[in-house]
């Protein structure tokens, strides 16, 4: 795992081998940069057609003997693999911070739950999969006994965005090894450091040859992949504009989208206003809004705005940003410069229809500052981006609503729907909440951001198709298969 020069280079993992080190003059390198300061971290081989064949080919070949492993087997590299993350837990933390930005607490926290999800996968194959049904409520099942066993599918491209580059993958490569799959892995160019460091230390904790293959390639390249008949499946993170399309073009093929949103956060009248405006600041502001189940909106009951909107305004100003790598800070940069100036544009287009800034609201190089911003309660014209699309930046929108059902019914307007949160203490407006919200998954007295990697994660109409969780994923990466067993056939 050595440097050089104080840099770090990461090769390609493909059937146990590592290729495109630093002196092989025959594989283009890219050159990693700080979103920080835009100073060098180190390289990362980039794969090319023949490199993108073999790893179809390694993964494929080992599918055969991975998909008859011995549960005992998986499990042990499941929870080597988790063992080493908390191990290089701050290493690790440091690669995140400084290639794509990412506070080092929460970098380390990622870490953390990184690690659990690969021993929740493992903990998982103790029971996982095989049941035994009667069929004796059919007269000719009389003496019969039968079994459903779930059955590894075959080699799954794993497709994973730059924002988590640890549990995110994680949350791909642990149901999938569980399961008995192969997986080709392909990590955003953004983060290729911290994926191919996560591909080489689960080589190193004993993944057998071909059954996790790394690379780095271009977008056409990883279509090639997703459209090869010997992958089974792909399992996307990432945006609606890449997801979808890459769905249509392998409908016949299974395919798991877990793609943007535009969280919103409801507070009540009866919500605790100053645990309400911490939690949405920390959930829109937090890594700078890079997160999929960031808050974006905050609809505040009309009887409360008043009182919510001066304490998110000093949340807002008090959010410690800059140094990704100093542990007080909350919101580093954006991951790019088209990010951030994106960003700052539709600040100004929302301020330009008739919203005002709050608090925040400049753009320094690819750092934006935590930006709050109030939406008037009509706009002159069409709604601006910030107000219908995912902004991915650190903005919090505040708006008010007269009627809890008005609330929910804004919601269930936007075109995504991953996560919402309903801060009040009242019961019924909580079931009420979470049997109307279209979105995968409610939060109840708390932000939308609050993920617990056990439970079934993903979202409903742009926001995506199918569940991660590492159950529901190891679900979706199998097949059910039935054996019946005539009287005496045994």
């Amino acid at each position: 795992m050595g440097h050089t020069s104080g840099m770090i280079h990461r090769e390609l993992l493909i059937d146990g081998i590592f290729l495109g080190g630093e002196c092989d003059t025959q594989t283009p390198k890219q050159v990693v940069r700080s979103p920080h300061n835009m100073t060098i971290v180190g390289s990362a081989a980039e794969a090319g057609p023949a490199a993108v064949e073999a790893a179809i080919e390694a993964a494929t070949r080992a599918y055969a003997t991975w998909r008859r492993s011995a549960r005992y087997e998986r499990q042990g590299l499941l929870r080597r693999i988790a063992n080493a993350l908390r191990e290089r837990r701050s290493e690790l933390a440091m690669l995140a911070a400084e290639e794509i930005g990412k506070p080092i607490t929460w970098a380390g926290a990622e870490l953390d739950r990184s690690a659990l999800t690969f021993e929740l996968a493992a903990d998982l194959l103790d029971d996982f999969g095989r049941v035994s049904m009667p069929v004796d409520y059919d007269p000719r099942g009389a003496g019969h006994t039968a079994v459903a066993e779930r059955f590894p599918i075959g080699p799954i491209l794993c497709i994973t965005p730059y924002n988590w580059p640890f549990n995110l993958a994680a949350h791909k490569i642990a149901p999938a090894l569980a399961a008995g799959n192969t997986v080709i892995l392909k990590g955003s160019g953004a983060a290729s450091l911290c994926t191919l460091t996560l591909a080489r230390l689960i080589h190193e904790a004993g993944c057998p040859p071909g059954v996790l293959n790394a690379v780095n390639c271009e977008p056409e390249l990883a279509e090639s992949i997703a459209t090869d008949p010997r992958v089974a499946m792909i399992s996307f993170t990432g945006s609606p504009s890449v997801g979808w399309p890459l769905k249509r073009l392998c409908a016949e093929k299974r395919v798991a989208l877990e793609l943007g949103g535009d969280s919103t956060a409801i507070v009540c009248d009866d919500a605790d206003l100053d645990w309400a405006a911490q939690r949405c600041a920390l959930g829109g502001y937090g890594y700078a809004g890079q997160v999929c189940i960031s808050v974006q909106h905050v609809l505040a009951d009309q009887r409360v705005c008043d009182g919510l909107r001066s304490r998110l305004v000093a949340q807002t100003k008090h959010t410690p940003h800059g140094d990704p790598r100093e542990a007080k800070c909350v919101c580093g940069p954006m991951i790019s410069p088209e990010a951030a100036i994106k960003v700052a544009e539709w600040i100004a287009e929302a301020v330009e229809a008739g919203a005002e800034v709050l608090a925040g609201g400049k753009r320094i190089g690819n750092a934006v500052e935590p930006t709050l911003v109030e939406f008037p309660d009509r706009w002159s014209g069409t709604a601006p981006r910030l107000a219908r699309e995912e902004v991915f930046g650190p903005v919090l929108t505040l708006s008010r609503f007269g009627s809890f059902d008005e609330a929910l019914a804004r919601v269930n307007a936007s075109e995504y729907g991953i996560q919402a949160g309903v801060f009040t203490r009242d019961l019924q407006r909580a079931e009420q909440a979470f049997r109307t919200l279209d979105v995968g998954g409610v939060v109840i007295g708390d932000f939308p951001t609050l993920r617990f990697d056990s439970l079934p994660y993903g979202g409903v109409k742009r926001s995506g198709f199918g569940r991660e969780g590492v159950r529901f994923a190891m679900a979706e990466m199998t097949e059910w298969k039935v054996m019946v067993v005539r009287p005496g056939g045994i």
